[in-house]
């Protein structure tokens, strides 16, 4: 599995999170809402210091992450993170 993000999705992640070099960035499976590939659970991101990283992707000094214990929500699918350009906000894909 990767994580992938676009030009976008990196400027966003400056813009509204203010990610600076050695920030790490975990996607992480949270209970509540819905996603394509699980009913009842949704994707959550957050500022945090990695455990055990299972997938990790770094671009302009910032790593980008899911730890091993959240790998089940995927399914073997990649992230792809992009930005909805009318609401301004992340939008994910799960692309096999």
């Amino acid at each position: 599995m990767n994580i992938t993000l676009t030009d976008e999705a990196l400027q966003w992640f400056k813009n509204e999170m203010e990610v600076e070099t050695g920030d790490t960035i975990r996607f992480y499976a949270r209970y509540g809402g819905s996603s394509p590939l699980h009913e009842g659970f949704s994707l959550g991101m957050t500022r945090e210091e990695p455990l055990e990283m299972g997938v990790h992707t770094e671009a302009d000094g910032v790593t980008y992450y899911i730890e091993q214990k959240d790998l089940w929500f995927f399914n073997d699918y990649n992230l792809h993170v992009d930005v909805d350009v009318q609401l301004y906000e992340l939008k994910y894909d799960y692309v096999k």
